[in-house]
């Protein structure tokens, strides 16, 4: 009798588990338009908690519907929905955010808190959720630290107008937000004087964008938005320099205590002007001559527009925002502690730790007799001038330049982590593609916000 239960528990376990992968039913579980929802983030290195703030009930979903479950298994975070009637998941979706990288940081570690505002934008569902948080351990499982129901009926979700003084413009448009990737682009930092130089500044970065693959091959599976309003200054914050603006995203240099690091604490205000339009991925266009930048997986990328690397600096942020992709270079400082723990397999599609070479992790683009670890004179390398034109020279003259391989030095870390090719854009800087590892997985992202069936 025994026996015979605990076959029975084996076997609901097992359909319990098929049906949590499976993907479900748009039309079963959700309307065609947009929950969003604002928490706060808040902990330090040892401890943390969501708060929620409040809850919208906005435009158009943008959103694929037939790709409601995340399996990328990338992100410090998984936001994770479940039907409260039957426990069903119902849609994930994976992201790092600010506070996962000040987690890292001297300050966490010495116990000091910081609140971030965040969002999670979901389907609007038809019955009761459970709204869960997942934080990745440092053994790349998951862990479940939030949870709260929420009713879609509830008479305190805000079902309000949008705020006002955005002008939404449709720079590229090529079919169904479902079935595309829709990208909106704010404007930071420009005054109602330099409109036309937003405009102006967008136009150049979206040449690059899509002359560059594998957007350029991609181009029909894009809608592009721009979205400009107003600042009261020119420019953005430079604590460094003791400036400070009124812009209206309220973007910041020297995030994390790094001068060229660029991102903002403003997420609601950013939220509710990209709410003017369905969106995917949110790219913040920021009005400065100096060089700086970010991007977050999933949350959002933001660059300098009047800068001579404003293309690099496009691509570079984007590749991490909206595919999750790594840092491939270590020489340059970073703000964190231990951001890859040794012996552990990094998420990022194009970082590894080699940990069993036989069975690399782009084993399949890989070509037959290139060895692994893959040999490129890195000692000679490291001892040349950061960001030289000897550097990328001595790029192009290594063996295996044009080869997929692993490359030791990636992550920010000179050893025991490795890249798939010798150079990259996100490993150095300059007009280059991605490796071909980067750009199968951008293809990989792409494909999973398009899929029509």
């Amino acid at each position: 009798m025994k026996k015979t239960l605990f076959s029975v528990v084996l076997i609901l376990l097992a359909v319990f588990s098929a049906l949590a992968q499976e993907q479900p039913t748009f039309d079963a579980f959700f309307v065609d338009e947009t929950m969003r929802i604002d928490y706060y983030h808040v902990g330090d290195s040892k401890v943390e908690f969501i708060a929620l703030d409040k809850i919208y009930r906005q435009g158009t979903w943008a959103g694929p519907v037939t790709s409601l479950l995340d399996n990328f298994n990338n992100g410090r975070y998984y936001v994770k929905i479940y039907d409260s009637a039957t426990g069903r998941l119902i849609y994930s979706r994976g992201f790092d955010n600010y506070f996962g990288e000040y987690k890292t940081t001297n300050p966490a570690a010495e116990g000091i808190k910081r609140a971030y505002h965040e969002s999670a934008l979901i389907p609007y569902p038809r019955s009761k959720i459970l709204f869960t948080m997942e934080v990745r351990q440092r053994d790349n499982t998951m862990n479940r630290f939030f949870s709260q129901e929420i009713d879609p009926a509830s008479i305190e979700i805000d079902k309000g107008p949008l705020v006002t003084g955005v002008e939404v413009e449709k720079k590229f448009f090529s079919g169904n937000p479902h079935h595309k990737v829709d990208v909106a682009f704010i404007a930071e930092g420009y005054t109602v004087e330099e409109k036309a130089l937003f405009h102006s500044d967008l136009d150049k970065v979206l040449h690059a964008f899509f002359n560059q693959e594998p957007y350029k091959s991609y181009k029909d599976s894009f809608n592009i938005y721009s979205l400009f309003i107003s600042s009261q200054d020119s420019g953005v914050d430079e604590p460094r320099n003791g400036l400070f603006r009124n812009t209206p995203v309220e973007s910041s240099f020297n995030a994390l205590g790094l001068s060229r690091y660029l991102l903002t604490e403003g997420n609601k205000s950013l939220r509710n002007i990209a709410a003017h339009a369905p969106y995917d991925a949110v790219v913040i266009v920021v009005n400065s001559k100096r060089y700086g930048g970010g991007g977050i997986y999933n949350f959002y990328c933001v660059y300098t527009q009047d800068e001579i690397w404003q293309d690099y600096l496009f691509l570079h942020e984007f590749g991490h925002s909206f595919a999750g992709l790594g840092d491939e270079y270590y020489a340059s400082a970073v703000a964190y502690n231990d951001f890859y723990p040794k012996g552990i397999e990094p998420t990022e599609p194009n970082i590894t730790s080699l940990l069993d070479p036989q069975n690399l992790k782009w084993k399949g683009l890989l070509k037959p007799g290139t060895p692994v670890p893959t040999p490129w004179d890195k000692e000679l390398y490291d001892k040349m001038k950061d960001n030289s034109a000897e550097k990328q020279a001595h790029l192009e003259q290594i063996k295996f330049k044009g080869l997929i391989g692993a490359f030791e030095g990636a992550g920010y870390a000179s050893k025991g982590l490795y890249r798939p090719m010798a150079d990259c854009i996100m490993f150095t800087k300059g007009n280059k593609p991605y490796c071909k590892v980067c750009e199968a997985h951008i293809v990989k992202v792409i494909e999973h916000y398009t899929k029509s069936e």
